[in-house]
């Protein structure tokens, strides 16, 4: 919703000021199909030879979440947490081995079942099941799981920084692609330098179109919404943190209520639960 508001914002001001200093906006709107066509075609094609497909199709994607409000609230997490602290508080009182159905088949779980937010998250589930396998084996220690999902969360964030790159690199070259519309245009022009001056000023207006139009596409359009992608990717990045600290600060011998409080403090402010709304949910759940 964001998204649509900054670029009416944007679009309104740079039309809005063009117009109330006397622009005339019918050679811009005249211009606009054809340098739209030049520069989004020559960009696309550009798009597509600078990418591997996993990236095209992770970046079609990312752009979508663009256009949605973020999942990641102080409620998933809250839920998130509550998950963690059941199962700790399961292997606590029953012994590691009691979760092991639970990490092998997490769809058929009681314990996943309670918080459908999260346990119908493959990435969530995956991760925090693949280390709880780890954890009942008994065969690593907390140092060697740590450096695992360090290398997995580094792992996770580089392929999903490739959509940001790509978008990035996309603004970058805008631009260009303006000035390539833009000397086309002269280039038609001065084939036409027999023409009346007033002819003659339009073709070098329309030609102009292509630069600005350039420039806005990648400064209103391109790279905010690779700046906007980029914040959801750290956003998908610190729940993973979360899960992380929660089940170190377990193997470390803390309590499940000490190491879900591990796990809550790596949060983002704006999202983090309290201590009291952290435990008034947990207790809840429990009841």
């Amino acid at each position: 919703m964001f998204v649509i508001i900054g670029w009416l914002v944007a679009l309104g001001a740079v039309f809005g000021v063009f117009i109330a200093h006397g622009g005339n906006i019918g050679v811009v709107l005249k211009a606009l199909p054809f340098e739209m066509a030049a520069i989004g075609g020559a960009a696309l094609g550009a798009f597509l030879a600078n990418n591997q497909s996993k990236v095209l199709k992770a970046t079609a994607k990312g752009l979508g979440q663009c256009f949605k409000s973020s999942k990641y609230t102080k409620a998933r997490y809250m839920e998130l947490m509550a998950l963690l602290y059941d199962i700790l508080q399961k292997a606590r009182k029953e012994g590691l081995m009691s979760i092991e159905n639970d990490v092998e088949t997490p769809h058929e779980s009681p314990l996943f079942k309670k918080y459908p937010g999260v346990g119908s998250d493959h990435h969530v589930v995956e991760f925090i099941t693949d280390y709880l396998r780890m954890m009942v084996s008994g065969n690593l220690n907390a140092h060697e799981i740590e450096s695992l999902m360090d290398s997995e969360i580094e792992t996770h964030h580089h392929e999903a920084h490739s959509a940001v790159a790509a978008l990035q690199r996309l603004a970058g070259g805008l631009p260009a692609f303006g000035i390539v519309a833009a000397v086309l245009g002269v280039v038609n022009t001065m084939g036409s330098v027999g023409q009346p001056p007033a002819v003659l000023g339009a073709m070098i207006g329309s030609a102009l179109v292509g630069t600005f139009l350039g420039i806005l596409l990648a400064y209103a359009f391109a790279e905010p919404l690779a700046g906007l992608l980029e914040q959801k990717v750290d956003e998908a990045g610190k729940e993973l943190q979360c899960i992380k600290t929660t089940l170190l600060a377990s193997m470390q011998g803390y309590a499940p209520q000490v190491a879900v409080e591990f796990g809550r403090k790596v949060l983002y402010s704006t999202e983090r639960p309290t201590f009291a709304e952290l435990e008034g949910h947990v207790k809840g759940k429990k009841a």
